[in-house]
């Protein structure tokens, strides 16, 4: 039994079933025909009705995408523009002219007025130290005698015969006026006798070279010999200084020596006592510059009757000069580094503006501005780091109490 199947268009097909066996046989234009195999199973095709709802289904769906999302996009653009960010809070002052004192810093050191090295104008032993070391003194005191015997039974001679000059000089006194004794004997008694005082006068002057007196009031530093100790003409035994008056010894660049009068203040700091200030006048100007460094020294005379400093201390010294009329000076916070050059941020109308400054002296924890800045501006202290040019500000009250901590 046979079955016959034919298909039309651009491919025919045949299938004949022979003793149960299906052929089939498949003829494509332009392609030959093909017998044998079993029937293919061929998809079945979509309606094309379908297949356009599809299609208009997926292309809405795009449509509606692309919509949705340009639609959020304008909303957030929209949102992002009316949004502004809340004024920032900060610091300011506004200025006005004022004087800027001047001085000339330098570096100096403390110097005693009057200090000396004692030691003998003679050898001989040691007999006494009347001193002890660190020892306040008098002037006039014996601080150290040498043995003087010797001395002592010369000036005994001397003395006698100083007596004896003397009573030969009365006798002579008393016969010359009768013609006794002769003008010339007279004459000689004379000269004898002043011989003699003058004899006793030099032994009493090598006396008192034995002796070491202090020639001014003043602090016996460490003791350097030991009673009965020989000692020779020169030698130290001890330094005496006079600390009730010290000196403060500086330098200055000889362009400044115009600014420099006898009389002027100078404003002493010690490192050893930081919370003081200690006030000298100048009293002397070396007359000669250095050639090596092109400096002069300067000499201020400071008053330590308390003895709170010592000589050789380390001093910072300012030299206060007239003051510096119509200047602006601004806290050193409120300048500001960029990379033209400092700047300053001042408030404009409610917002942030930048001014380039040029600055001057710095003094105190202040700073001069010598161009940038007027009488009237309103100048950011803090807080600028966290403006932007053309951000809004708000001054905060300097006499609002502060905000209590968050924790």
């Amino acid at each position: 039994m046979s079955n016959i199947q034919h298909n039309s268009a651009s491919q025919s097909s045949l299938s004949v079933e022979v003793d149960g066996t299906a052929i089939y046989a498949e003829t494509i234009i332009g392609g030959g025909t093909r017998i044998g195999g079993e029937t293919p199973i061929r998809p079945r095709r979509v309606p094309r009705f379908i297949a356009v709802v599809m299609a208009v289904a997926v292309l809405g769906s795009a449509f509606y995408a692309i919509m949705s999302w340009r639609d959020a996009r304008a909303a957030a653009a929209a949102a992002a523009s009316a949004w502004a960010p809340a004024p920032v809070q900060v610091s300011a002052v506004e200025l006005a002219f004022e004087n800027l004192p001047l001085s000339i810093a330098a570096i100096g050191s403390l110097q005693a007025a009057d200090e000396i090295v004692l030691a003998p104008e003679v050898g001989g032993r040691i007999s006494q130290i009347n001193f002890e070391s660190g020892e306040t003194v008098d002037a006039g005191t014996v601080l150290v005698a040498l043995d003087d015997k010797t001395e002592q039974a010369e000036l005994l001679a001397a003395q006698a015969r100083s007596r004896f000059a003397d009573l030969q000089l009365e006798r002579s006194q008393r016969l010359a006026p009768s013609g006794t004794e002769s003008r010339q004997a007279l004459q000689q008694r004379e000269v004898e006798a002043e011989q003699a005082r003058a004899d006793v006068a030099i032994i009493d002057a090598r006396i008192a070279q034995r002796n070491i007196t202090a020639p001014f009031a003043g602090v016996i530093g460490l003791r350097q010999v030991a009673p009965g100790a020989f000692v020779t003409a020169g030698q130290s035994i001890a330094t005496l200084t006079a600390i009730d008056t010290l000196h403060v010894d500086f330098s200055v660049p000889q362009r400044d020596l115009p600014k420099l009068d006898i009389g002027a203040t100078v404003r002493v700091t010690i490192d050893v006592f930081p919370d003081q200030d200690f006030t000298a006048t100048v009293t002397a100007i070396d007359p000669v510059i250095s050639a090596q460094t092109r400096n002069v020294t300067v000499q201020a005379t400071l008053d330590n009757a308390d003895g709170t400093l010592r000589p050789g201390m380390f001093a910072n010294v300012s030299v206060s000069l007239p003051s510096k009329p119509d200047t602006i000076l601004v806290p050193g916070t409120a300048i500001q580094q960029s990379a033209s050059g400092d700047v300053a941020y001042l408030v404009r109308d409610g917002v942030a503006a930048i001014v380039p400054v040029t600055v001057g002296t710095r003094l105190d924890g202040r700073v001069e501005v010598i161009s940038g800045l007027a009488p009237g501006d309103v100048l950011i202290t803090e807080g600028q780091l966290r403006v932007a040019p053309g951000a809004a500000v708000t001054i905060a009250d300097p006499n609002a109490p502060a905000a209590a901590p968050a924790w």
